[in-house]
């Protein structure tokens, strides 16, 4: 598979407005840690969203759970996206502090009720999540298009717009080390033809291998097709209505071989189910998760 339909590629079009060398330099800041397999290592942690605490509580939940860290939330328009805030983002570091846990990533979900590719509040969000990053220390922020946002590429005005908000951030994302992630239900080849088009190395995919399951990809394959990119940057872990490590439609021992082909190590957030409560459920999988996925 190539990366998209069109004949100029996303490293050809970087390399038109950049030189080679520079190109190479700004790339390398949005590499993924790259070892061999037997020493590769991985962060577990679930979403904020999926620990039924939206607050610096979550953290000891997953304290109690055993997780590494956890993926926060930018907030909602019912709280006003409260992680622009000061003194809610000086809350969530003290429940680092606090748990010895860390925060992984950041996640726009409000983006699902508010499209990034029709709202210029999203856009602003978007912009503000860099912001948000460099506040709390981390280096990517998850766009999510779900529901209302949800992306077709045959909606050519909406695909237009989604690109032009995301090209017009990228820039200052590349500056600052931010790592814009796209997560979606389209396939592996779709989101290369935008990342082609959006033509940044800040920006990948946050890849869902639920979500790819549901809609009927091949998850083995897009991983390596990604990672032979460099277009893989963190995993949420989910298998529909099963718990992870139980009889589902996922074989994550085929996924961290694809993982290893792909060259890819880091951050994997628990969004799965939990029939007999977070704590318990997610203390199980995050188990099952690290026999396949181990620190080290």
């Amino acid at each position: 598979m190539s990366i998209s339909p069109r004949k100029i590629t996303r490293r050809t079009m970087l390399r038109r407005t950049v030189g080679a060398g520079t190109l190479a330099a700004m790339a390398s800041r949005f590499e993924p840690l790259l070892a061999a397999p037997e020493s590769r290592g991985f962060k577990i942690g679930a979403c904020e969203w999926s620990l039924g605490a939206m607050s610096p509580a979550c953290f000891d939940v997953a304290h109690q759970i055993g997780l590494d860290g956890v993926q926060v939330s930018m907030g909602n328009l019912d709280n006003g996206i409260h992680m622009t805030k000061p003194e809610v983002q000086n809350a969530y570091l003290a429940a680092t502090k606090r748990t010895g846990l860390a925060i992984a990533s950041l996640a726009l979900t409000e983006m699902n009720q508010v499209p990034l590719k029709s709202d210029p509040r999203a856009a602003k969000w978007l912009d503000q999540s860099i912001d948000v990053c460099k506040a709390l220390g981390i280096t990517l922020s998850m766009p999510a298009c779900f529901g209302n946002g949800n992306l077709d590429m045959k909606a050519t005005k909406e695909i237009d717009e989604f690109i032009r908000v995301i090209k017009a951030v990228a820039p200052r994302a590349e500056k600052e080390g931010i790592t814009l992630a796209l997560e979606n239900y389209l396939s592996a080849k779709d989101n290369m033809t935008i990342i082609d088009r959006i033509g940044s190395p800040a920006v990948k995919v946050y890849y869902d291998v639920g979500n790819s399951t549901d809609k009927g990809y091949d998850i083995y394959t897009e991983i390596r097709e990604l990672g032979k990119h460099n277009l893989l940057c963190e995993f949420h872990a989910k298998d529909g209505s099963s718990m992870l490590g139980q009889e589902g439609r996922i074989d994550f021992k085929r996924v961290r071989q694809a993982m290893d082909d792909a060259g890819f190590c880091g951050w994997i957030q628990l969004e799965s189910a939990k029939p007999n409560g977070v704590v318990p459920d997610y203390r199980t999988q995050c188990k099952f998760l690290k026999t396949i996925f181990p620190e080290k």
